[in-house]
């Protein structure tokens, strides 16, 4: 146990500081603080002595040397059961400072502004507060490091409880959260200064870039059960995602389980229209928009419903009685959405296992996305394909027949579900719903034979999209025997003359994009 009798306050983020120091005050601890946190709590009656009094050192450079100080660090940094080290104290007219309590200027809040300027960007580095906290955090042993305004309380009580004494296992706890929060803090310096390029442009791809994860949960294991697993996070993120979705009810969640939900979720983000997302195994089995949600459902259903068995359900909108009632009919792995009734809930609590995930409401951020791939030894980054909206805006029609307003409306549908299929991806759909779904072989043709094979409702008046361009018009001449009527892809094959030619001869509009949308 360490007794507190010293601690020092300055934070940038002050949220419930005045409480905490009246507390740390009634335990009779002296309480050391800088100019605006000061100001603040001598306003509020809390007992302060100015660092700049306790040092004997004014505060210069506009504030940029505070707390850099021996009697602050030599007080922070000393071993208490050290010989050497308390002589040099004694020597030096140090005291021992007990506890620090300190948040960071908010780097990562002035950088998410558009067009920053790089010189706000600057002063916003603190330099102090990362230095008093990684002598603190160092010293655990002997030093409380507190930088999180939502541990007050908690620590308050120890305090209380132990006669102004925080634990060892406490101060170590706390250790580990500043050293991982002064790790994100110059992770978010370097990424931001290493986008800059040397005429002060902004580079989407970094010169070097550091990945801050926290864990939000242990897994029971990985992809198999000989693997340990654990789901990791982005301290925050801009838009509604697997990873700050809150688990409403259900057994807890697999590594697959989450991998799988992130690509139905994924997936349903891209439509305005009420759209349902069935996937199985990364890929998606059936996809519909529909302006009734349950309809929408039944009808992604409908397009496999074999493999939609144990399957990920994703939506767009909130759950309604009706289509939690159809659910509830099946075995189903997990359902996402960024809200649901009461009654779907009523509904979903008597399956006990299903896993019942709610998201922040589905919002667009302009904030850049990338997308990682670990490959051994190192880490392959690129922008996050994004939404799929605008593929048409320029779409070229190849054949003589272009396709009727209809067929471009599944065209563009299918296009988006395209995107989200393993490649070689081909998407089959009708009327606002996947008629078949053809993944992850090695040749085109091949997809084009899968998709045809698994449909359950039937091909004929079909459209197809494809995420690259055909190679070969053996794909066309397969589409053309399952009844495809209109083709969407990027074109851009030698043979593209072929493909066109292979459109005609079955009656097909064929357009093409210019996009590509591979998914590895």
């Amino acid at each position: 146990m360490i007794k507190i009798n010293r601690a020092i306050i300055s934070v940038s983020d002050k949220e419930g500081v005045v409480e905490f120091a009246k507390g740390l005050d009634e335990l009779g601890i002296q309480i050391l603080s800088t100019g605006g946190t000061a100001k603040k709590l001598q306003d509020s009656g809390v007992t302060v002595t100015e660092i700049s009094e306790y040092t004997q050192s004014n505060e210069i450079l506009g504030g940029r040397v505070k707390t850099l100080h021996p009697k602050i660090h030599g007080g922070i940094l000393a071993i208490r059961g050290n010989t050497g080290h308390q002589e040099d104290m004694a020597n030096n007219n140090i005291e021992p400072i007990d506890m620090v309590i300190v948040n960071l200027y908010p780097f990562e809040q002035v950088i998410k502004k558009e067009n920053v300027e790089l010189a706000e960007a600057i002063e916003n580095i603190d330099i102090g507060g990362p230095t008093m906290l990684r002598s603190a955090a160092k010293n655990y042993k002997d030093v409380s490091i507190v930088t999180d305004h939502g541990d007050y309380g908690e620590i308050l009580s120890e305090l209380k409880k132990n006669n102004g004494s925080i634990s060892d296992k406490t101060n170590f706890g706390l250790a580990v959260k500043a050293f991982s929060l002064v790790a994100r803090y110059d992770a978010a310096i370097s990424n931001f200064l290493s986008g800059i390029a040397d005429d002060g442009s902004r580079v989407k791809l970094p010169s070097s870039y550091t990945l801050h994860l926290e864990k939000k949960m242990s897994l029971r294991y990985g992809e198999n059960p000989h693997q340990d697993g654990a789901f990791y996070v982005e301290a925050e993120s801009p838009y509604a995602c697997i990873s700050n979705a809150e688990q409403l009810q259900g057994k807890e969640l697999s590594l697959n389980n989450i991998y799988d939900t992130d690509s139905a979720f994924e997936l349903v983000k891209e439509f305005n229209e009420t759209a349902c997302v069935i996937v199985k195994h990364n890929n998606p089995c059936g996809v519909a928009v529909n302006e009734v949600l349950v309809d929408a459902f039944l009808n992604a259903k409908s397009c496999d419903p074999v493999s939609a068995f144990g399957g990920i359900i994703a939506f767009n909108r909130d759950v309604d009685e009706a289509t939690a009632a159809e659910i509830a009919e099946m075995f189903v792995e997990v359902v996402i959405a960024p809200g649901y009734s009461e009654k779907a809930l009523e509904l979903f609590s008597s399956k006990k296992n299903l896993r019942v995930l709610k998201t922040p409401e589905i919002n667009v951020s302009n904030k850049p996305a990338y997308d990682f791939k670990k490959v051994v030894g190192g880490m392959l980054i690129q922008d996050k394909d994004s939404t799929s909206d605008g593929d048409f805006d320029e779409y070229k029609v190849a054949t003589k027949r272009g396709p009727s307003d209809q067929e471009l409306k599944d065209l563009i549908f299918a296009w988006k579900v395209c995107k989200h299929v393993k490649s070689n991806s081909i998407v089959f759909a009708r009327n606002g719903q996947t008629t078949g779904i053809g993944a992850g072989q090695m040749s085109r043709v091949d997809s084009v034979k899968l998709a045809t094979m698994k449909s359950e409702v039937g091909t004929e008046g079909s459209v197809l999209a494809s995420d690259a361009f055909f190679p070969f018009r053996d794909g066309i001449d397969e589409a053309a025997k399952a009844g495809i009527t209109a083709i969407a892809q990027p074109g851009g094959s030698i043979r593209d003359e072929e493909t066109v030619e292979a459109a005609e001869a079955g009656n097909m509009a064929m357009v093409f994009t210019g996009v590509r949308h591979f998914k590895h």
